[in-house]
C-alpha cells in the first residue's frame, strides 16, 4: 500500500507586528522567524485492486522469466519495461502467468499489462470469471 503525507508550517515564536501603514517589513528580523515541521495525518492512501497473494505470485514469476539479480526488487508497481523486458519477455511472461493460474489470457488483453499490478488485477478477474 502506497500512502502520500505532506507536513504543516507554523512559526515556532511570535513575530513582531508591523503598522501595515509604516515601510513594508520595518523592524523584522530574520532571527523572528522560526519553521518548525509538523506531521500531517494521511490524506488518502493507494489501494491496488488485486489480492495480494496474487501480486506476489505474479513477482515471483517475473523474477524468475527475466532471471533477475538477486536483491532486485520487484513490486505491484514495477514496469516490465523497467525490468528490462522487451516485448518478447512480456509474451513469455504472459504464458507464464497463464501456466501458473490455469488461465487464457486474450491477445488484446496481454497488451493491456505493463506492470505487475496491471497482471495480477487482470488475473484475479480471469480467475473470478472462471
Amino acid at each position: 500500500m502506497a500512502a502520500i503525507a505532506g507536513s504543516a508550517v507554523s512559526f515556532a515564536r511570535p513575530v513582531k507586528a508591523v503598522n501595515v501603514n509604516s515601510v513594508p517589513f520595518a523592524g523584522l528580523r530574520k532571527d523572528n522567524v522560526a519553521f518548525r515541521l509538523h506531521p500531517v495525518s494521511q490524506k488518502f492512501a493507494v489501494c491496488c485492486a488485486a489480492k495480494k497473494e496474487t501480486v506476489d505470485k505474479v513477482c515471483d514469476i517475473v523474477r524468475k522469466q527475466l532471471v533477475l539479480p538477486e536483491g532486485t526488487e520487484v513490486s505491484g508497481a514495477s514496469k516490465f519495461t523497467d525490468l528490462g523486458a522487451d516485448s518478447l519477455d512480456t509474451v513469455e511472461i504472459v504464458m507464464g502467468l497463464e501456466e501458473a493460474f490455469k488461465i487464457t489470457v486474450e491477445e488484446s488483453s496481454a497488451q493491456s499489462i505493463g506492470t505487475v499490478e496491471d497482471a495480477a488485477e487482470l488475473i484475479d478477474k480471469l480467475v473470478e470469471a472462471k
